[in-house]
């Protein structure tokens, strides 16, 4: 990721405890989500992101920002709550479950087109496709973690789309590459 991106140790935990104050919240139905009131300069930076919540090493919940609409403390804020209680893959996190969840956060760089898929570089690059009003997101990590190539990925984030696994292929599909600083709380 781009050096400008690159959030220090201490931006980082104040991401996580704002997650986590964010899904306690959520979780346990309290009115106000968590303020920070004077947000260190990159964090009050207008940033895409995305907060991913595993529970006993399982994947929980994935939600976030692709495009930078709000400042990056409040889309990680928001994207805590939606993960806890609001990825339709998953059941909502339960009270009970809130202590043992590990966040991830994954703040994205903006968006590259790209024409080949030669240009994608497997645990630096994550990728969005786009036809027709489908569209499809895998964070950089993910294709690392399941040791794919560039075509596999490229095939995946299809699927994700829910497009044909060979529809990068066709003339209206778009791919855009992207890095993210990943980072998370300690295991």
């Amino acid at each position: 990721m781009n050096e400008s991106y690159s959030l220090d140790s201490l931006e980082q935990q104040t991401l996580l405890t704002l997650a986590r104050q964010s899904i306690i919240a959520a979780v346990t139905n309290k009115s106000s989500s968590p303020v920070l009131k004077e947000p260190a300069e990159r964090l009050a930076e207008k940033r895409g992101a995305f907060v991913t919540l595993h529970l006993e090493g399982q994947l929980k919940g994935c939600i976030g920002y692709i495009f930078a609409v709000k400042p990056l403390w409040q889309t990680v804020v928001e994207a805590a709550s939606s993960a806890a209680l609001r990825d339709p893959r998953f059941s909502p996190v339960e009270t009970d479950q809130v202590d043992t969840l590990n966040i991830e956060i994954s703040v994205l760089s903006p968006l590259q087109k790209i024409d080949d898929i030669e240009e994608i570089e497997i645990g630096r690059d994550g990728l969005l496709i786009s036809q027709q009003g489908k569209s499809g997101l895998l964070l950089p990590q993910v294709a690392a973690e399941h040791h794919w190539d560039a075509k596999t990925f490229v095939e995946q984030t299809c699927r994700k789309a829910g497009l044909s696994r060979h529809a990068y292929l066709e003339q209206e599909t778009e791919l855009f590459t992207f890095s993210a600083q990943v980072f998370s709380e300690p295991v």
